[in-house]
């Protein structure tokens, strides 16, 4: 698992999504919570939108990154 860090919390899942290397681009980052392929924490997710905060954990296809807050 890796570390990916944010300047302030929180961030939505979209922008994280982009931010983390999880998905190219917006449209891709779409289609993926879409589909199911998104999870936080352990749980599907499928709301864009969602507010993510220090120590969420965001799983897709396999490669799951942990968030962290810059200091």
């Amino acid at each position: 698992m890796r570390t990916v860090e944010i300047s302030e919390e929180p961030i939505r899942l979209g922008q994280f999504l982009k931010l983390a290397q999880l998905a190219d681009d917006g449209g891709r980052a779409k289609e993926l919570i879409e589909d199911g392929e998104v999870h936080v924490n352990g749980s599907v997710e499928l709301r864009r939108g969602a507010q993510l905060r220090q120590g969420d954990v965001v799983a897709v296809q396999g490669d799951e990154v942990r968030i962290s807050v810059r200091p």
